[in-house]
């Protein structure tokens, strides 16, 4: 069963990705199979996470090959909170594709990619090699560059090479440090790795190596100062598609960044996370500065992207079970508002016909609904109370303050105040000013059935974003087991490799 449940979420979505192909010239039957495989996944997410909670760290190894030497999938607190994450983020932006995505694009093969790039993500959550976590890498960046350039308009195909060249030298980046390790330890499972580099006896040469790690890493998260292929290109494709990168493409790579950095690489943590924390400082600087200066919604949320990361790798950076616990709590925050956002900004291009602010407006007196969703979502992401942004921050500023990192806490709550002001810039200039054209020009109204594939995603996020600042207590608890066992590692190293007290491997 738990074999099932490990694997699930990738094979599941590898075969609803393939019947999509197959039926996407039936538009009735292609979306009925995208919508059932969703839903499939987040229940098999679902009762994954129901297991670790429960139980602990549980692993698998394919083909009986015992570790190291076989493929290990794995999944402690941490991934199975990302895992039910994508499961729901999944689901929620396919019903919005219902309503979003154009039939050409059904038949160039939208679903089919889309349902592939989850199974990507949902393997990079679960694999316990570091090798494997290249290939459902490229997994994401083949599918992900093909949903980019999927109806091949000029701005697409800018963005796509663009977003593609940065992650390919990503790519060459992390085979390089992959080799190193391997050449260093003789083994690339990562619990294994956790073992076996107590017995390295050259820290500076680990250390350079770590250094790349980041650098690889940092791209696939859009550090700074490697971030300039998103804004680039997140803006141009479909919402759907810009959503779920927003939701989940960066967090793969902050995954990554707090699984290698808590389980691998912790020989030198005066060096490498203090590197981390000042690149999360800068990041969230430079995140938002560039968000003030935009007047296209997407290009403005895509900057935040950026931003927000800079405070998840600060919670990785000061490396206390409290900080991972708000850097975990903050992701869940952020994919949940981000996404939520991107999905509003269709709604609004929908009804005023552009993106760009300049162009829209008075959306407040003529969708009222949709201005309170929008303000709930980004009021969550600037972090009022007692929305979950609000929670997120206080434990990141809380954990910095407990160690000392008086910086770092002040550029977080300045940077928040900024967040605020950007939101406050779409709201002034969206939905308050009147439109440019006076407000009969603002005439398009949604069909009942896209009205309805396009704001039920809306409105549950809105909610999940309220539960999460009412409920933090349940949902905080979540986060302090997932920050515990990165901290101490040793009930993920004991469920892959085994041991008589606390193994979970399942033959």
């Amino acid at each position: 069963m738990t074999q099932t449940l490990l694997i699930g979420p990738v094979l599941l979505s590898f075969v609803t990705g393939i019947l999509c192909y197959v039926f996407r010239h039936n538009t009735w039957v292609c979306r009925s199979l995208s919508v059932a495989g969703s839903v499939l996944v987040l229940g098999v997410s679902a009762g994954l996470f129901m297991v670790v909670w429960s139980h602990g760290p549980v692993a698998m190894q394919a083909s009986n090959w015992p570790a190291p030497f076989g493929i290990t999938f794995v999944a402690d607190m941490l991934s199975a909170v990302m895992v039910l994450m994508t499961g729901i983020m999944g689901l929620l932006v396919t019903v919005y594709s219902l309503g979003d995505i154009t039939q050409p694009l059904q038949r160039s093969g939208y679903y089919a990619l889309y349902h592939v790039l989850l199974a990507g993500v949902a393997g990079a959550f679960l694999t316990g090699d570091i090798f494997n976590l290249y290939v459902w890498f490229e997994v994401m960046l083949m599918a992900s560059f093909g949903l980019i350039v999927l109806g091949g308009s000029k701005a697409q195909m800018d963005g796509g090479i663009r977003y593609v060249a940065i992650n390919l030298v990503s790519t060459v980046m992390f085979l390089m440090s992959v080799a190193m390790l391997y050449g260093m330890t003789g083994t690339l499972n990562m619990a294994d790795l956790h073992v076996t580099l107590r017995d390295i006896d050259n820290p500076a040469l680990l250390t350079v190596v770590a250094t790349l790690f980041i650098l690889g890493f940092g791209i696939k998260s859009a550090l700074f100062p490697l971030f300039f292929w998103l804004p680039a290109s997140y803006h141009t494709p479909a919402v759907s598609v810009t959503a779920i990168f927003g939701a989940l493409l960066t967090k793969v790579g902050v995954y990554a960044l707090i699984r290698v950095f808590t389980l691998i690489f912790t020989h030198d943590i005066g060096f490498t996370h203090n590197l981390l924390l000042i690149i999360a400082g800068f990041t969230m600087v430079t995140g938002v500065l560039g968000a003030a200066a935009q007047m296209e919604v997407r290009r403005l949320l895509s900057f935040h992207i950026i931003s927000q990361i800079g405070y998840m790798i600060m919670g990785l950076a000061l490396f206390t079970p409290l900080g991972l616990a708000a850097a975990l709590f903050y992701m869940v925050h952020n994919i949940v508002a981000k996404t939520n956002l991107f999905l509003i900004s269709g709604v609004m291009q929908r009804l005023g016909g552009s993106f760009h602010l300049y162009d829209i407006g008075s959306f407040y007196k003529r969708t009222p609904f949709v201005a309170i969703l929008f303000m709930i979502s980004a009021f969550g992401l600037a972090g009022m109370p007692p929305l979950s942004g609000f929670w997120g921050k206080f434990a990141l500023v809380k954990a910095s303050l407990e160690t000392e990192a008086y910086v770092i806490a002040g550029v977080a709550l300045a940077v928040g105040l900024m967040t605020l002001f950007s939101m406050t810039k779409i709201w002034g200039e969206a939905f308050w000013k009147p439109h440019p054209r006076g407000d009969d020009a603002l005439l398009t109204r949604l069909e009942p059935h896209a009205a309805m594939t396009l704001m039920a995603p809306i409105v549950a996020l809105a909610i999940f974003t309220v539960l999460m600042g009412l409920l933090i207590q349940p949902v905080f608890d979540v986060a302090l087991v997932a920050g515990n066992q990165v901290m101490s590692n040793q009930a993920y190293v004991d469920a892959v490799l085994g041991s008589r007290e606390t193994a979970h491997v399942v033959p």
